[in-house]
């Protein structure tokens, strides 16, 4: 066998892994646009369904709920944007099965075991935190930024000299920008609920630990205050609600990661690899030094 021969055996299974991954890429687009078409044909009752956190608001204070169109277009780009998160939600399953399918066969038993949960936990964690957005936050937001309207007297005439009745400043939102700051919600909610998935991935890859995890947590706290600053809108109540939540699953992921290190000790000490004696002897010479 030539050294051509052996390049090109060897760049075989090169390209039927890029073939399979644009195969398993196709089956995730066309499951996608299926959703989208599904979503498409019911993008009104779906649309109405993502404002129900605002008309519950408009509600409480006695107000009419209607989002307006302020352009010809917008209305068909509401529809699109329905169906674009409707059809991901809808294909996300398929997705993650097809990522698996690639995945999997490269992979052993033991780390398959080990990966298979984070599969599963992903979806969920992001249904969770979309959830929170959407039920929690999402009406907490749109009940401070109502609470700046001005209402003036209505029925008063305004007769000459007399004192001009109060300016009304009411709410009269555009649908599509309603819909915007609603995804941004969820979204941004949904990623922020992976944090625990990931930091404990990594703490099972050897990536993290909690020692260092916890060493960083002034860090942590700053880099999740930009955060809370830049997905939430300006108002104090989102971001401190945003900062607690990520803040949370930061303390949680410290918790799952140091698990995760007691289980690969303990893996170790059966498999013989620590000797208990000499981990002893370290630990009185490190006790001696530190004195």
């Amino acid at each position: 066998m030539t050294k051509t021969d052996e390049i090109e055996d060897s760049s075989a299974p090169l390209i039927e892994h890029l073939a399979e991954l644009r195969t398993r890429l196709i089956h995730c687009v066309v499951a996608f646009l299926i959703g989208m078409i599904i979503c498409f044909t019911v993008a009104t009752p779906l649309f109405n369904f993502l404002t129900n956190p605002l008309c519950e608001v408009l509600a409480e204070r006695g107000q009419d709920c209607g989002l307006i169109f302020i352009s010809p277009q917008e209305g068909f780009f509401v529809a699109i944007k329905v169906s674009l998160l409707g059809g991901f939600i809808l294909a996300f399953p398929y997705i993650g099965m097809q990522m698996w399918r690639f995945v999997a066969p490269g992979l052993y038993r033991s780390e398959k075991n080990a990966f298979l949960p984070f599969m599963i936990a992903s979806p969920f964690m992001f249904l969770l935190g979309a959830s929170f957005a959407f039920y929690v936050v999402t009406p907490l937001a749109y009940d401070f930024f109502l609470g700046f309207q001005q209402f003036g007297a209505e029925g008063e005439a305004v007769t000459e000299g007399a004192t001009a009745a109060p300016l009304s400043v009411v709410f009269q939102g555009s649908a599509q920008e309603y819909l915007n700051l609603t995804i941004k919600f969820i979204v941004a909610f949904g990623l922020c609920f992976q944090l625990p998935v990931l930091l404990t991935l990594m703490g099972k890859a050897g990536l993290v630990t909690a020692e260092g995890l916890g060493s960083v947590r002034k860090y942590a706290v700053v880099a999740i205050l930009v955060l809370a600053a830049l997905v939430t809108p300006p108002d104090v109540i989102t971001q401190v609600i945003l900062f607690v939540v990520v803040y949370g699953l930061y303390e949680i992921s410290i918790f799952l990661v140091a698990r995760v290190e007691k289980k690969r000790e303990e893996q170790l000490r059966a498999d013989g690899y620590y000797d208990d004696e000499e981990e002893a002897d370290e630990e009185i010479i490190q006790e001696e030094e530190g004195k």
